[in-house]
């Protein structure tokens, strides 16, 4: 054994002596290749510099050349306008028809024109003479309507003529404009130019890359929108939109790029100072370095050709490092179904992150997906595979690399996310942007679902600490939160720790306090405003330990809601006002509706009516004392609610009478009593908080007259004043529980209070 890992040292030392002189002699030959290839690339990119500085001499000089040329046409109109002024246009028309004339012929115009705001005219050529729809388009003409307002302007019409129009003041009026027409071909002469051999291809276009003037009937190689390919090159790209800020600015430029026929070309816009005319034309790119390009080729073959032979070499010693590398990298820190990070490159990143991190600067955050199970289910394993890997592809959208931020999908539908925040409002923040934009599903043809996510945060005060540690501190930041509706962000804080304590510690005496009976059932008494005496009751579990007192309902109720461990205190409490009934019954005393809470959790147990039937039948209790209240949350699950409704109705055919507690709580309360087959409503607390005026009253009226004519009782709750037990007592209302006539109290009490 220890000759073998010799030979391997021994094996290990040479190949690294190689590997030395390898690398050395790679660093000599690519400094060589380098050098080469930069000056050929230099060359190439000086040749073209000077393309372009040429063909922006040449085309500046012709843009200079036509717009003079334009200008000149726009003074002669102005000069023949002012002596049209002095003109009687009416007592002489043949005398101003032949001044037109020889103006026209002398200045090469092919028409001149006198035109007042009506359209009448007066031509330099009899057979000018408009019809009424050209007159009409060329009074609405820009150039034509802002001569009227005094301006010398030039314009083009009808795909023939470039036109000048100024205009004829009288009397600090203008009833006249002064038009001249000349063909294009004037212009078209002047951009047809020789240069370059031929080869150079002019227009003139306007501000938004119309083609106005074109050297002969141009084929869709000049319209703007389809001159330029599709380019990935960011550069071009941005070069393009330069190039289209500076047509709206008029300014020049030039660029190049490649045509829909994949030729390299060279394109130099110049604006004429007329309008916003351009004179764009475009060259060949290699018609200054084409006589250097084989030579440059021939020396990038060469170069490449030496390189390839070169790099196979290195191929063959680095290809089997490199792929099982590659390989082992992958599995170990990509997640093979989102490709990218995964918990394992998450704890990487932090732990290098942390050594640098200043304290109070991060925060990690769970996002796990609610009810994932179902989008499995419903779509398919592939499809919600899909799902993750575009939720993870969002949130990589919000993450700024530059903070160095990441996230990673640690197992199945949870999501860590690292983020350079440490203020709770701004994290909330970021995250409600998150989901947002996951919610939007663009940029994928995947299915619109609404997806929600249980949130948790851990701020990371202390870069010391393990990411595993603050991970799990994230995910117990929303664990007892009810995710049945929508909720923000949980931050982790030293209170939910003892509060996790506090849980388990409850969670271990259930059983045993179950047994002892230290749950303890309390009655609040449901009172007639006819009769005034008790009519029903309520039960209400309180739990006193003879170790720790009195517990709170709100510090286990919701605890053993998440576990599950409400279904089996219902039945003690529904088995405990059985036997309260049984006795009474056989004490004699008068039998009133007890009403029993409900958990939601009972729902998903199919047949769960039947353990409560069995247990109201082996104490011989009729159905119509037993009353199941149902919070009106229940109503809103709408994955149970067709389960929800089918319960109510075998707790009808069993006997049982059923209420909605809360009524009035949420949005739906009135749809609910539609469809819904409930014996009473409870009119939730907050009716009665803070109540004032009539309107308020009169809402509640309403709903007590409606659950009348719908035979269903009433119970106003949480009453606890005179002016509201009158106003009850006025409306009708069935039945009022409140401290205005007990509090929730002991069986033995409430036996001594309401005999």
């Amino acid at each position: 054994m220890t000759h073998l890992n010799t030979g391997q040292a021994g094996y290990q030392k040479i190949f690294y002596k190689k590997w030395t002189l390898t690398v050395l002699l790679s660093a000599v030959l690519i400094s060589a290749f380098t050098f080469s290839i930069y000056n050929a690339a230099g060359l190439r990119t000086a040749l073209e510099q000077s393309t372009k500085s040429y063909l922006h001499d040449v085309t500046a000089q012709t843009a200079n050349e036509i717009g003079d040329t334009m200008k000149t046409k726009m003074n002669e109109l102005a000069v023949i306008s002012d002596t049209v002024a002095q003109f009687h246009l009416h007592e002489n028309p043949d005398d101003t028809t032949e001044f037109l004339k020889r103006k026209a012929a002398l200045l090469e115009f092919d028409t001149l024109i006198i035109m007042d705001q009506n359209g009448n005219l007066l031509a330099s050529n009899k057979d000018s003479q408009l019809s009424e729809h050209e007159l009409t388009s060329l009074l609405e003409l820009p150039g034509v309507s802002e001569s009227f307002r005094g301006e010398i302007r030039a314009g083009y019409r009808d795909g023939q003529h470039i036109f000048y129009s100024a205009p004829v003041r009288r009397n600090s009026q203008i009833p006249e404009l002064m038009i001249g027409t000349r063909k294009k071909e004037n212009i078209q002469a002047m951009i047809s130019s020789k240069q370059f051999h031929g080869h150079m291809l002019s227009c003139i276009v306007d501000g938004s890359g119309q083609v106005i003037i074109s050297p002969t009937d141009l084929k869709p190689f000049l319209q703007l929108d389809s001159i330029f390919k599709s380019h990935k090159d960011s550069k071009v790209n941005k070069e393009i939109q330069n190039m289209l800020n500076d047509l709206a600015e008029k300014r020049s430029g030039s660029l190049k790029f490649t045509s829909i026929y994949d030729e390299q070309l060279v394109l130099s816009y110049n604006a004429l100072g007329i309008n916003d005319w351009f004179l764009l034309t475009i060259i060949p790119a290699d018609i200054v370095t084409g006589g250097a390009d084989p030579y440059i080729i021939r020396t990038f073959v060469i170069i490449g050709f030496t390189i390839l032979l070169f790099s196979l070499f290195l191929y063959s010693i680095f290809r089997f490092y490199n792929d099982h590398r590659k390989q082992l990298e992958r599995m170990a820190f990509t997640d093979p179904i989102t490709e990218g990070l995964n918990n394992t490159a998450f704890h990487v990143k932090y732990n290098e992150l942390s050594m640098h991190m200043i304290p109070g600067t991060y925060t990690i955050v769970l996002l796990n997906i609610i009810g994932f199970k179902l989008i499995n289910e419903h779509f398919g394993v592939q499809a919600a595979n899909r799902f993750l890997s575009y939720i993870y592809h969002v949130i990589q959208r919000h993450i700024c690399l530059l903070d160095n931020e990441f996230a990673a999908r640690s197992e199945s539908d949870h999501f860590f996310l690292c983020l350079k925040e440490h203020d709770p409002s701004i994290v909330q923040m970021r995250l409600d942007q998150i989901i947002e934009d996951i919610n939007a599903f663009h940029d994928t043809d995947l299915p619109v679902y609404h997806i929600a996510f249980k949130q948790g945060a851990c701020l990371v005060d202390d870069p010391k600490l393990e990411i595993t540690l603050l991970q799990d501190h994230a995910r117990m930041a929303y664990q007892p939160l009810d995710f049945s509706v929508a909720q923000a962000c949980a931050f982790f804080n030293d209170s939910i720790t003892e509060r996790m304590k506090m849980e388990h510690e409850l969670n271990d005496m259930f059983d045993l306090s179950i047994e002892n009976h230290d749950f303890q059932v309390y009655l609040q008494p449901k009172m007639s405003l006819i009769s005034g005496t008790a009519q029903g009751a309520e039960a209400l579990v309180r739990w006193n330990h003879p170790h720790k007192g009195m517990i709170a309902p709100v510090d286990f109720i919701p605890l053993f809601e998440n576990n599950g461990k409400i279904c089996r205190l219902d039945l003690y409490v529904f088995t405990e006002i059985c036997s309260l009934l049984k006795k009474w019954k056989q004490d004699g005393k008068t039998l009133i509706p007890i009403s029993v809470n409900l958990s939601r959790q009972h729902f998903r147990t199919p047949g769960f009516l039947e353990a409560f039937a069995a247990i109201a039948q082996k104490y011989e209790i009729p159905r119509r004392y037993i009353e199941f209240e149902l919070t009106e949350s229940i109503f809103f699950d709408h994955q149970q609610i067709h389960i929800v409704k089918k319960s109510i109705q075998q707790m009808h055919r069993l006997g049982f009478l059923c209420s909605l507690d809360d009524f009035g709580s949420g949005y739906s309360s009135l749809g609910l009593l539609k469809e819904f087959d409930v014996d009473t409503i409870k009119l939730d607390r907050s009716f009665f908080l803070n109540i004032s005026g009539t309107r308020a009253w009169d809402i509640i009226a309403c709903l007590v007259e409606l659950s009348k004519r719908l035979d269903v009782q009433t119970v106003a709750e949480g009453i606890e004043n005179q002016e509201h037990l009158d106003r009850l007592r006025r409306i009708d209302c069935d039945m009022v529980q409140g401290y205005i006539f007990s509090k929730p109290v002991p069986i033995s009490i409430f036996e001594q209070l309401f005999p």
